[in-house]
């Protein structure tokens, strides 16, 4: 059976503390997608992938982040399991350099949110992470010579 999309009428979707856009919303069957511009297909519009279509265009619109090097769902294997990664930054020689870990605006950033992260980043080793709900942002760093992640009051730079 082919269905027809049609284009969403204005709903009501929460303001994040991200710069907005313009989202190319879809209606199917009662439920709302959205247009992922990096994997070119519409997602369910989920809260925490209204989050990681903020950051995708955060970082690549306003941050000058290369659309190449930025990924999401990026699969990993973690203890036996299959995961994913909700954005991940590699750098320009293709190693992975930030990940970011989305969450929906209602699900607080706490020590859980960061040991999902940190646990993803064992296998990954970027050196920056990031913790996001949309309206509460925490960044880290890896400092080498504690061994330990670090926090910092800013995004990291592009990667060279």
């Amino acid at each position: 059976m082919q269905w027809e999309p049609t284009l969403v009428p204005v709903i009501s979707l929460p303001e994040l503390n991200l710069p907005a856009f313009e989202p190319q919303l879809l209606k199917k069957e009662g439920q709302v997608f959205i247009f992922d511009f990096l994997r070119k297909k519409y997602l369910v519009l989920t809260p925490e992938e209204w989050v990681r279509q903020h950051w995708i265009r955060f970082l690549i619109d306003h941050l000058n982040f290369p659309k190449g090097l930025v990924t999401s769902e990026k699969g990993l294997v973690y203890n036996g399991l299959q995961k994913r990664t909700d954005l991940l930054v590699f750098d320009r020689s293709g190693l992975p350099y930030f990940l970011i870990e989305c969450k929906a605006p209602e699900v607080k950033i706490n020590q859980k949110v960061l040991s999902q992260a940190v646990a993803y980043n064992q296998i990954l080793k970027c050196p920056f992470i990031a913790l996001s709900n949309g309206n509460r942002h925490v960044f880290m760093e890896y400092v080498v010579e504690e061994g330990k992640f670090i926090q910092q009051n800013s995004l990291p730079p592009i990667p060279g």
